[in-house]
């Protein structure tokens, strides 16, 4: 029987779950997505394991289970509690309170997880077409000769370099420019188009592929298209600068347009998911009930009773959390089952969606929206707190639920990746709590350096998920909500669920998820448009392109998104002792908009050609 955690296995698991999640905090905060880290940790650390003797694919899938948590909880910390910031909540990043709830909603998830892995991956057989990629990986890695392995792993490190490069000319010297814009106004009505240079975003895009591409640019496209036309033509605009005027517009008016849309998103997948769960409920109560000397060793998860009591555990640290902000245990109790409940509900959703569309695509914005909603609505009819300590717990379970459910989606994609190697449940549901561990203890720091350095909320670090929490919870509290907008949002999300019903009645490959949409019409128009352009380039380049020129491009995509997320934290670390520490090369305009486009033209063009071989 082959080893699976060994030493070398788990400093490795733990190395990488911090590098890794590092990378997604400044991708995520910059972008307001996050992608799958779990076939990028899989060849990084197929490349490692490979220095050392006997290895083997078990122990390489039990560092990637880990190492992906690590990814994945950086997505439920940067998409909520950088709104304690910009509520004014705190003053600066709280380590102790980030690591805490990190820590506690990263466990819960894995935990809410465990009793689902029989009803999602044995009995329901969802495709977790993620997971089924990192399997093909792994078995590709091991099966073949050490040389096409090193040969991934430079592919990874060369596109590294060229995204680090490329951030370091634009973020740290300001030589080319990082994103061109511009509008015209017709008869009253602004009309704008931008698009970002940056090749993590293109790279994005790459790997959602084209489907997501094109819904989160349709998106994008009613907001800048259709929306801000309408509403600049009827109550007109501020300023000469017509791209700034729409700006104003779209970040004062028509984003809630997309907060909308998510919410409603976010009710429909728990709607569609309601015979599922009950059915996981069910068979999870009945696992309790069966012998465990009838399940074999290597079929067996973590044992369920103490999974529960470890559940109940993790509510003392949130109901202290909750005390400290409100000062009433009897609220701070409540507060904490509500989490506990969204928690369990929501991980459940994210698992689900994971095996239908992939953890990439998961609704993890939709549901944490409707959460802090849901608690802010709550709060403010049953509980006599002021409205910034409200807007401070709300968001607080509204953190809690989003590490749970992010790790959630990971955690189940990941068993299927061990499902089909022949892997240990338990032993990845352990690992998979090391990761997020690990994780949890690093991203206070890279937090408090990035806001440090650039600022959370700023225009090098817009933070747009976090921005949309805060807006959400303080517009319930201090009663200026864009309710018009929300409404004609969720009215917009019911014709995008018709529409995509109707896809689904035809058996249409090409489907129309609400939340795709919704985040496209809630994301700056920058962000939108190169995520397109990738997804495009996948699709173009997919139609001539064999197993090893598909996954040489994903590969490329996946070093960009690394090399370039690293570099801004490199980058970060002087700038945390002075603010002037790089210098200013830029070059004069348009010179340094025709630098950027080239470069970014130059990085495509190669991309596409490796790509498509």
């Amino acid at each position: 029987m082959k080893n699976e955690i060994t030493l070398k296995a788990f400093f490795l698991s733990i190395f990488l779950s911090i590098i890794l999640s590092s990378a997604m905090v400044y991708l995520g905060l910059y972008a307001g997505m996050t992608i799958s880290a779990s076939i990028p940790a899989a060849i990084m650390s197929m490349g490692i394991l490979r220095l050392f003797k006997n290895s083997n694919i078990l122990e390489n899938n039990i560092v990637q289970t880990a190492a992906s948590a690590g990814e994945s909880l950086a997505a439920g910390v940067i998409f909520t509690l950088p709104a304690l910031l910009l509520i004014g909540y705190w003053d600066t990043i709280s380590y102790w309170e980030v690591t805490k709830i990190a820590m506690v909603g990263g466990i819960l998830g894995a935990l809410f997880t465990v009793p689902l892995r029989r009803a999602l991956i044995l009995k329901a057989r969802l495709r977790f077409p993620e997971g089924v990629a990192t399997a093909a990986v792994l078995k590709t890695g091991h099966e073949t000769d050490a040389k096409k392995s090193q040969q991934s792993l430079k592919i990874i490190g060369i596109s590294a370099l060229v995204g680090g490069f490329v951030k370091l000319g634009e973020l740290a010297f300001s030589v080319w420019s990082s994103a061109l814009g511009g509008a015209v106004a017709i008869k009253g009505a602004i009309f704008g188009m931008g698009a970002s240079l940056s090749p993590s975003l293109f790279s994005v895009g790459y790997i959602v592929g084209r489907n997501i591409g094109i819904l989160a640019f349709s998106g994008g496209l009613i907001s800048w298209a259709v929306a801000i036309p309408i509403y600049s033509y009827l109550y007109g605009f501020e300023g000469e600068n017509y791209f700034e005027s729409a700006n104003i517009i779209w970040n004062a008016k028509i984003r809630y347009l997309g907060v909308g849309a998510m919410v409603v998103g976010g009710i429909w997948s728990v709607i569609q998911l309601a015979k599922p769960l009950i059915e996981s409920i069910q068979l999870s109560l009945k696992t309790l009930q069966e012998n465990s000397d009838n399940v074999s060793l290597e079929e067996r998860d973590l044992p369920i009773n103490y999974v529960f009591i470890a559940i109940l555990a993790m509510l003392v640290p949130i109901s202290l959390t909750y005390f400290g902000i409100i000062g009433s245990w009897s609220s701070a109790v409540i507060l904490s089952f509500v989490m506990l409940i969204f928690g369990f509900l929501f991980s459940a959703v994210a698992a689900y969606m994971a095996g239908v569309v992939g953890s990439s695509n998961n609704p993890i914005s939709g549901v944490t929206i409707a959460t802090i909603l849901f608690s802010s609505l709550l709060i403010i009819s049953f509980f006599d707190i002021d409205s910034s300590k409200g807007a401070a717990a709300a968001i607080l379970i509204g953190a809690v639920v989003c590490c749970a459910a992010a790790i959630g989606g990971d955690n189940l994609q990941d068993l299927k990746t061990g499902n089909i190697v022949g892997a240990t449940p338990w032993k990845q549901q352990l690992m998979q709590l090391v990761g997020v561990v690990s994780a949890a203890l690093t991203l206070g720091i890279v937090l408090t350096l990035l806001h440090e350095a650039y600022g959370i909320g700023s225009s090098d670090l817009p933070a747009p998920q976090a921005v949309l929490m805060t807006n959400v919870a303080n517009g319930v509290f201090q009663g200026n909500l864009e309710w018009g907008m929300i409404y004609a949002g969720a009215i917009l999300g019911i014709v995008i669920i018709m529409i995509d019903q109707y896809q689904a009645f035809r058996k249409a490959d090409f489907r129309v998820p609400i939340l795709a949409v919704a985040i496209g019409i809630y994301l700056p128009i920058e962000l939108t448009l190169p995520i397109f352009v990738g997804g495009m380039l996948n699709h173009f380049a997919s139609k001539t392109a064999s197993e090893e020129g598909k996954n040489n491009g994903l590969l490329i995509a996946s070093g960009l998104i690394t090399g370039e997320a690293l570099m801004a934290i490199f980058i970060a670390v002087p700038l945390f002792f002075d603010k002037n520490y790089w210098p200013n090369l830029s070059l004069p305009s348009p010179v340094n908009d025709l630098v950027g486009i080239a470069i970014i033209t130059i990085i495509l063009h190669r991309l596409f050609l490796v790509a498509k071989k």
